[in-house]
């Protein structure tokens, strides 16, 4: 067998350490081993939104579409029929940072669905056609009259789906504010006009640009010999001597330094909400884990502060829903409040939250709702090793956005111990109200 470094990892609540395997082209292999009866095959690339620009937007979700669209081996259509017959879920998922794709099937008799799962999968990953009657022909937004309707409308109406429903809009609108330069800025699924005009040779350009060997993670879950699978999977993905790229790096943005407020109007009875600041990057667990934390207690469920005091202990109803998201990205991830309100109160709502915010700030955190976000966090942390999904897509996050598996080993370590004062520090560090943006939209 070709010349392979491997380490290993102790990844928490699995039974056996897990195998990394980085072959001489750059191309890197995660066994993990998982009791039952499925398997995971998937393979995470390190290009999404972060590598597009004006020209291009949506490039990556659109190219996510085509890779299913046939090979020169298969047909289109092939690799999920195949697949879903003998019991499989096949998907794709593009975000900023990366786009994957996953296989979660029943190993078969003498594993013969695993082994053909493989072969389908590394097909797919290093030999697509994106043929042009697949993409369609290109056409302008004004003049669309095209007889052969195919998967530029696809995702154009996917497109336009999202753009009519009032979370996307401000969402959009606070994301793009939130940044100045960053590629973060922009959505992720892109624009109609762009996908409707965009070249089969841009597309493929993009794909030889950034699906090599060094930017690509092919991680397989279950319980299987693992000499037997790491010979498989070098055999199958053979790049044939493909180039590597190296993605640039990017500057992060910093925060806005004084508060932002953009305001929309739409066809709507209700008024919504999002307020947003820029957080730490991925690599910087201590702090993720901080805002993790933060969003807990503010506002994820019914027991959450926003929750109870905006909602359920209101003295005058105002919102239907108020709570916080945090997502975690490479260069730096964002911490939402959201919100939807009744729209004669928009003052009302923003002040309430705003005063909720305020006592964050002012380290008003009791011990025990710190202690009750922690744990809440360990089982978090335990249910994502339950399902040989779950680690797959956990390895997946750590390999591709944290480039580095030993963070995953040391999370609950770092978890156990933080600290409320670490806490209250990283409030006060991300979470000025000076350093937020804030979209509403409003019925017309």
């Amino acid at each position: 067998m070709e010349n392979i470094i491997k380490r290993e990892i102790k990844y928490p609540f699995l039974t056996k350490p897990v195998e990394i395997y980085e072959r001489k082209n750059g191309h890197k292999i995660v066994l993990a081993h998982k009791e039952g009866g499925l398997v995971n095959v998937s393979s995470w690339v390190k290009t999404g939104s972060i590598n597009e620009n004006d020209d291009n937007n949506g490039i990556s979700h659109f190219l996510e579409h085509l890779m299913f669209k046939g090979t020169h081996k298969h047909k289109a259509g092939y690799f999920d029929r195949t697949l879903e017959s003998k019991g499989a879920i096949v998907n794709a998922a593009t975000w900023k940072d990366y786009t994957f794709y996953y296989v979660t099937l029943p190993q078969g008799p003498d594993g013969a669905y695993f082994k053909e799962a493989i072969e389908l999968h590394a097909d797919m990953m290093l030999d697509p056609v994106i043929p042009e009657d697949e993409i369609g022909p290109a056409f302008t937004l004004e003049d669309n009259n095209v007889a052969q309707k195919r998967e530029r409308h696809v995702v154009i109406e996917e497109i336009r789906m999202r753009q009519d429903q009032p979370w996307t809009k401000i969402y959009n609108s606070t994301n793009k504010n939130m940044y100045t330069n960053h590629p973060y800025k922009r959505d992720v699924i892109g624009f109609p006009e762009t996908i409707a005009s965009i070249s089969r040779e841009t597309i493929l350009d993009y794909y030889r640009t950034h699906y090599t060997p060094n930017n690509i993670t092919t991680i397989i879950v279950g319980d299987f010999d693992h000499e037997e699978v790491i010979k498989k999977v070098c055999k199958e993905f053979d790049f044939k001597g493909r180039e590597n790229y190296q993605n640039p790096n990017y500057e992060p943005d910093k925060p806005v330094t004084q508060e932002k407020y953009i305001e929309l109007k739409g066809k709507i009875n209700t008024g919504f909400a999002i307020t947003g600041w820029l957080g730490p990057a991925a690599r910087d667990i201590k702090d993720n884990i901080a805002l993790e934390i933060l969003a807990i207690i503010l506002g994820e469920g019914q027991s959450s502060r926003l929750y109870q005091n905006l909602i359920e202990k209101a003295k005058i109803p105002m919102f239907n829903i108020v709570a916080t998201d945090f997502y975690n990205f490479r260069d730096g991830g964002n911490f939402f409040v959201q919100a939807n309100f009744k729209a004669d109160k928009k003052d009302e709502a923003l002040a309430a939250i705003k005063s909720e915010i305020n006592k964050i700030l002012n380290s008003d955190i009791t011990p025990q709702e710190f202690l009750k976000a922690k744990k809440k966090l360990k089982v978090r942390f335990a249910e994502g090793a339950e399902t040989v999904s779950d680690i797959a897509e956990n390895i997946g996050y750590y390999m591709t956005v944290c480039n580095d598996l030993d963070l995953a080993e040391s999370y609950l370590q770092d978890l156990e111990k933080y600290t409320l004062e670490e806490v209250n520090a990283a409030a006060q560090k991300y979470l000025r109200l000076e350093n937020s943006v804030t979209t509403v939209l409003l019925p017309e």
